[in-house]
């Protein structure tokens, strides 16, 4: 796959290939239709990107039940690829008018991963009429290969987030909060284009730094502070997802070996990792390297996940993952060292499995970087 780096957006839409695979699935599953949930795999789908929907994919038919707030919404994202529905009072009534109207309909699946219990009594009783079969990852199979334009949407995500750490570490300065410093990180998101922000941007200094999923907190950063900074920017609902890890100061000898660990661990999985390896395979590139440094018990996480409409999604890069990396995934590098009371270093960058191999689409320097 040729990255195009181009600012213009060429949009193809797949939407009627993708449905066209998942109705091959649903036949080799032995389905004649599925009940949608997931609000990404709707988009992903249709296009739709509301708060509010259900999704009937047959062979014949598709259609999309939401309600009245999304009525002129709908039209102008889903077009003509799927029939609309604009239920007035419950969407599970619509469902149930809807399927009701379709012929040959017996057996139909549903997304175990996104129905809710009370979601799924509704289906036994309500639906009783029908048989239901729980189904698992029909659609996010699917979105794990990326084609032109979604990578297109992910690097256009990464170019918002570099941007905005260039707007940012100029500013920050110790005696700051994380929460200030937050604040700077997420409006120069918002200036840059950022739609919203996928996860709670975690900002974490000093000793909290060693928290790999910290919040954003009232600590002020001390002059020799490691700054773990890790967010991401969303482009027509593709992310990205971005960490890294400066010195508020003059970095000390001993930052500077476990940064440099880090680093090269991240250089050398963001190259080594393949389309067609194992996600333990990937995983390994970056932990043995640790490992053989000394610091292996203090990379307790995964390597990385892949990235998409959601933030984390399918394939995963961890010692657990035995399926193979498809061709056109992309999937996050993050490779990290957490000492717990002494703080942590993490480099994380977005990467895409290519046919001729992999390319990083977060360009910004991964040297140690001393502010102030």
């Amino acid at each position: 796959m040729t990255i195009d780096r181009r600012p213009a957006r060429v949009h193809v839409d797949r939407r009627a290939e993708r449905l066209q695979a998942l109705v091959e699935g649903l036949t080799a599953a032995h389905l004649d239709g599925l009940v949608l949930t997931g609000l990404a795999n709707i988009r992903y789908l249709t296009g739709f990107s509301g708060s509010s929907a259900l999704l009937v994919v047959t062979a014949r038919d598709v259609v999309l039940i939401t309600d009245f707030r999304y009525q002129t919404q709908v039209v102008e994202e889903v077009g003509s690829i799927a029939r609309v529905s604009i239920e007035a009072s419950s969407l599970w009534t619509g469902l149930w008018q809807q399927l009701g109207a379709m012929a040959n309909l017996k057996v139909l699946g549903f997304e175990t991963a996104h129905v809710q219990h009370r979601d799924f009594q509704r289906l036994v009783e309500a639906g009783a009429r029908w048989q239901w079969r729980p189904t698992t990852d029909l659609v996010e199979t699917l979105r794990e290969r990326k084609d032109e334009g979604e990578v297109h949407l992910i690097l256009e995500a990464a170019g918002v987030a570099t941007r905005a750490l260039e707007r940012t570490l100029p500013q920050v300065r110790s005696g700051m909060s994380e929460l200030e410093v937050a604040g700077v990180l997420e409006k120069a998101l918002r200036d840059e284009g950022s739609e919203g922000f996928p996860f709670p941007s975690i900002v974490a200094s000093g000793p909290r730094s060693a928290l790999p999923h910290a919040r954003s907190s009232p600590r002020r950063i001390e002059r020799g502070d490691f700054l773990l900074m890790d967010f991401g920017a969303e482009v027509a609902g593709y992310c990205s997802d971005v960490t890294r890890t400066v010195v508020v100061g003059q970095a000390s000898t001993e930052q500077r070996e476990v940064y440099d660990v880090v680093r090269v661990a991240n250089e050398r999985a963001s190259r080594g990792v393949r389309a067609g390896m194992t996600g333990r395979d990937a995983d390994a590139i970056a932990r043995h390297y640790i490992d053989r440094a000394g610091f292996g018990e203090l990379f307790g996480h995964s390597l990385g996940h892949g990235i998409g409409l959601e933030v984390h999604e399918a394939p995963r890069l961890a010692r657990t993952a035995d399926g193979a990396l498809p061709e056109g995934a992309v999937v996050t590098i993050e490779p990290g060292i957490y000492r717990p009371g002494w703080g942590g270093v993490r480099i994380e960058d977005d990467v895409v499995l290519g046919a001729e191999g992999p390319h990083i689409l977060t360009q910004f320097p991964r040297e140690l970087l001393e502010l102030g």
